[in-house]
């Protein structure tokens, strides 16, 4: 029994099997002999959040629009799939034709959440490669990796040949064709990687040594070979409108996160918000253009069915042309019973014209983010928005008919204080109150508040990549005080624990012995640590001490402001003394303009042509 019949005899035997079935409606499907190049994406967690996520889609019919090369796609199986997979002998096969990830030339991870990263391991072990970069023949695949984790590539150094740094409809092409030439060219592994390190935008972290200072900070990261820069400066699109879009998406059998039409209206985001790693890294911010988005909305719509069109960016309402986006699709799709959603809204938006459109075929909750209860706390993070930004829209909202509000917040903030936690008590009661406002007749029933309360996170090439986070006993503490003055009526409080967001930041601000920590917490059973059925954070604790590191090296501690950082050798198109500036103003609780209302100096000046902000208006 070959694995293909071994495959099908589990699909009987686990739960959700339309995760690994494949065939959906608009899925591309090449004869394998009839390409050059075969390019495995995978996505490292299960299907249900691979399937949500845009950027795989678009690099999915990217690389298929090429005749030369095919991409199938990869997930993460869950765990009853997997050990079925394992004691049978069933290799990680590809949703497409079910061909082993070792049959592929090149194999690509997304890297959306740094805790998904032992499934990386897992996926690579399951297809038949090996973990470790070094130990890789000449007849392996070359392994490559791009998303916003991929901005400190340190801690997956050992097991990553490449990393795509930056936007990558540009350089996936680039890279799959230097790919291709080594398939064709009958180069060396060492060779091809030489000639990788070559493109604008791609790290190849063995070309790169590190040293260490007898503390256990980074002393310096330093090409050893001539093919490798200094510096690796990211690709970034400039135009968003001829750069490739999906006219047609793969549309699921079973649920998944988003299943819906996602349109990204636009790339980056002018606002500066001190703790968004988002927001630094996708500068500058560039925009589709109407005409564009009616059409890919039109033809999206046509070639999945979808009900809901997501208007998608980090800040939906700073879209030049929102309302009229909004009054045109909704004028399209209105007889086809199409709902347009709205999410990432800026609180100080011009929202109101624009929801009330929405509203004509189908009420979605709207959902914010103040991100802290008081004033003082939003001036340190720069986040530019007012308490009376805040209940304007939610009175607009509750007038126009809504009933369900989310509001989004961080506690660990640099700075924090009590009085900034009863801030958010107090911001949730203001909110009720607008409800309660509005006349019994008029307004809708059933009022829903759920106040989500997040961990900070310290990222890089954000002005607080210096800042320690809280210690596991202090969020435990906060969230204490949170639950008993968020004990509102009208009010659900979520909380997230504290033991992943810890993780989270070991891998953020990591170096590259974190992939010692890596490699012995997969061996020791750690996967699918995203879920919280899975997560096993004494198995982490204990890879940590079998590797003599200490987790609050990397989590907990601040940084000294002339500390060699592990991600220093990136180039994100944001300079580090811009964002030195940045952290010193959060102490002082002092604000920065909106990028759109005069440039700030943050380092994108420097790439003529990229930014229309730069230098508008002065530093």
């Amino acid at each position: 029994m070959d694995y293909n019949e071994k495959f099908e005899m589990a699909l009987e035997k686990v739960q959700k099997a339309p995760r690994y079935t494949g065939g959906e409606m608009n899925t591309t499907v090449k004869a394998w002999d009839e390409a050059r190049l075969h390019f495995g994406f995978c996505f490292p967690d299960t299907y249900e959040v691979g399937m949500s996520h845009l950027g795989m889609k678009i690099l999915y019919g990217l690389i298929n629009r090429e005749s030369w090369s095919l991409c199938e796609r990869f997930f993460m199986p869950w765990t009853d799939m997997m050990d079925i997979m394992k004691a049978e002998g069933i290799p990680l096969l590809s949703m497409e034709s079910r061909r082993p990830l070792r049959d592929f030339d090149v194999i690509g991870f997304t890297l959306q959440y740094e805790m998904s990263y032992s499934n990386i391991l897992a996926m690579i072990e399951m297809g038949g490669v090996p973990i470790d970069s070094c130990e890789r023949g000449e007849n392996d695949p070359i392994v490559v990796a791009g998303g916003p984790c991929a901005f400190n590539p340190e801690p997956l150094a050992d097991f990553i040949d490449a990393f795509m740094i930056g936007d990558g409809e540009d350089v996936m092409t680039e890279l799959n064709r230097v790919i291709l030439s080594r398939r064709e060219n009958g180069w060396t592994r060492g060779k091809c990687l030489r000639e990788l390190a070559k493109l604008e935008g791609v790290y190849v972290p063995s070309l790169y040594d590190v040293t260490y200072e007898a503390d256990g900070r980074v002393r310096s990261v330093t090409p050893n070979c001539p093919e490798a820069s200094p510096t690796v400066r990211k690709r970034v699109v400039v135009d968003l409108n001829t750069t490739y879009y999906p006219e047609e998406i793969p549309v699921p059998y079973t649920e998944v996160v988003f299943d819906r039409i996602m349109l990204e209206i636009m790339r980056g985001c002018t606002r500066g918000c001190r703790f968004c790693q988002a927001g630094m890294l996708y500068r500058p911010v560039r925009e589709r253009s109407l005409e564009k988005l009616t059409d890919l909305a039109e033809k999206l719509q046509e070639a999945t069915g979808y009900e809901e069109i997501s208007l998608s960016s980090l800040s939906s309402g700073d879209y030049t042309c929102l309302p009229e986006l909004i009054r045109t699709l909704m004028k399209n799709m209105k007889d086809k019973r199409v709902s347009i959603s709205l999410p990432s809204l800026r609180i100080d938006s011009v929202l109101k014209e624009s929801l009330e459109e929405t509203q004509q075929v189908r009420k979605t909750s709207l959902t914010f983010a103040p991100e802290a209860g008081t004033q003082r706390m939003r001036d340190v993070i720069n986040k530019g928005v007012t308490e009376e930004d805040l209940l304007e829209k939610v009175r607009d909202a509750f007038h126009g008919g809504w009933n369900s509000v989310k509001l989004y917040f961080m506690d660990g903030l640099p700075t924090e204080t009590e009085a900034d936690l009863d801030g958010i008590a107090d911001l949730a009661r203001k909110v009720v109150s607008e409800y309660f406002a509005v006349p019994k007749d008029r307004r809708a029933r059933g009022l829903r508040v759920t106040v989500s309360v997040s961990i900070f996170v310290p990222k890089p090439f954000t002005p607080f990549q210096w800042a320690p986070q809280d210690t596991i006993e202090t969020v435990f503490a906060k969230t204490g005080h949170l639950k008993k003055v968020l004990n509102i009526k009208g009010v659900t409080f979520n909380w997230h624990e504290p033991y992943l967001s810890f993780m989270e930041a070991c891998f953020a601000r990591g170096d590259r012995r974190m992939g010692k920590v890596l490699r012995r917490a997969y061996e020791k059973g750690c996967i699918l640590d995203g879920w919280s059925e899975t997560f096993r954070f004494d198995t982490w604790m204990e890879a940590f001490k079998e590797c003599d590191l200490d987790p609050a090296f990397y989590a907990n501690r601040e940084r000294a402001l002339d500390e060699v950082l592990p991600w220093d050798h990136i180039d994100s198109g944001i300079s580090k003394s811009f964002l030195l500036r940045e952290w010193e103003k959060s102490r002082r609780a002092e604000t920065t303009k909106d990028c759109r209302k005069g440039c700030n100096g943050c380092g994108l000046q420097k790439w003529k042509g990229v930014c229309g902000y730069a230098n508008a208006g002065g530093t």
